[in-house]
């Protein structure tokens, strides 16, 4: 037994005034107690207990020590009370991760009713496209895609759906046409991601039937944010979530092309380092984030985006 948790224990016994007191609450033998207390007196080589049959006192070297050993056992306490209460209650810093466009759009505005349920935590919010180490860089909850999860050791969420849909801006259409079947789109300028390669492979139906499409054209860009202004402005046809452009499918900012054919294949997650001993700040909030976005999200909540 180390030091500290020695003089614990020496405050511990002179608390209760009696090895087998002190036994009793600790469920410890009086004798193991007895003996715990030798081992200290015989690492400082000073005698620190008077053993009668009418109890303990302390010796003169044992009553400064004491002191000292109740100072210790306070901090240890109050240590433990703090640390149990991170595990119980929502408190302190929570930091979350999240991609840009689904941060922007949807995950900022789920955070005012979340902070007013829990005033006691404070809230940092990271958001990048770029690949996260949840550890490493210190985050408590990330929402990523499931697509983007490679590291076993985390554990992923599910959230919701994050099905995908080909769109384009009417102006677009107009000019250059509307593709009617998936291999129509090599002859289209098609936006890309520039960061992740296999995000360019748009995948249509499944098993035998699956066609997959490699996107090419002259825009690529680092975000689905800057790919959904792109797409808005004209520039070309762009495979993006519905998250991103349901809003702008109902209002007719962006036509829905070849709507039997969406990408349901991936899921919207939260990413947290592990199940066991979860801190009460990270339980409330992913509790929440399955409330606001489980079941009919927000973005399919007003009618659902046109032909997905």
């Amino acid at each position: 037994m180390d030091l500290s948790s020695q003089m614990v224990l020496f405050a511990k016994v002179m608390e209760h005034g009696s090895f087998s007191a002190a036994a009793r609450t600790l469920g410890q033998t009086p004798s193991a107690l007895s003996r715990q207390i030798a081992n200290l007196e015989d690492r400082l080589g000073v005698r620190l207990l008077h053993r009668t049959r009418h109890g303990l006192t302390v010796t003169e070297a044992g009553a400064g020590f004491l002191e000292r050993s109740r100072d210790v056992a306070a901090r240890v306490a109050e240590a433990e009370a703090e640390t149990v209460g991170l595990g119980t209650r929502p408190v302190g810093l929570l930091r979350i991760g999240s991609t840009v466009a689904f941060g922007r759009m949807h995950l900022v505005a789920a955070l005012p009713e979340f902070a007013r349920r829990h005033p006691d935590l404070d809230i940092s919010l990271e958001l990048s496209d770029r690949p996260i180490d949840i550890e490493a860089d210190g985050i408590d909850v990330a929402i990523r895609f499931s697509e983007q999860i490679a590291d076993q050791s985390v554990v992923a969420r599910r959230l919701t759906a994050n099905p995908r849909v080909i769109c384009a801006a009417p102006a677009y259409l107009e000019r250059f046409g509307r593709p009617a079947t998936p291999e129509a789109l090599a002859d289209h300028n098609c936006l890309r991601l520039s960061t992740v390669e296999s995000w360019n492979a748009w995948e249509f139906g499944s098993g035998a039937g699956q066609t997959t499409v490699v996107a090419t054209g002259s825009f690529e860009a680092n975000s689905a944010d800057a790919i959904h202004q792109a797409v808005l402005a004209g520039m070309g046809i762009a495979r993006l979530p519905t998250y991103l452009v349901a809003e702008d499918l109902r209002r007719g900012r962006l036509e829905h092309l070849l709507p039997g054919l969406v990408d349901d294949t991936t899921n919207i997650v939260a990413v947290y380092a592990d199940r066991r001993n979860l801190p009460a700040k990270i339980r409330v909030f992913l509790d929440h984030l399955v409330e606001r976005f489980a079941g009919t999200p927000p973005w399919e909540a007003a009618g659902g985006a046109a032909g997905a």
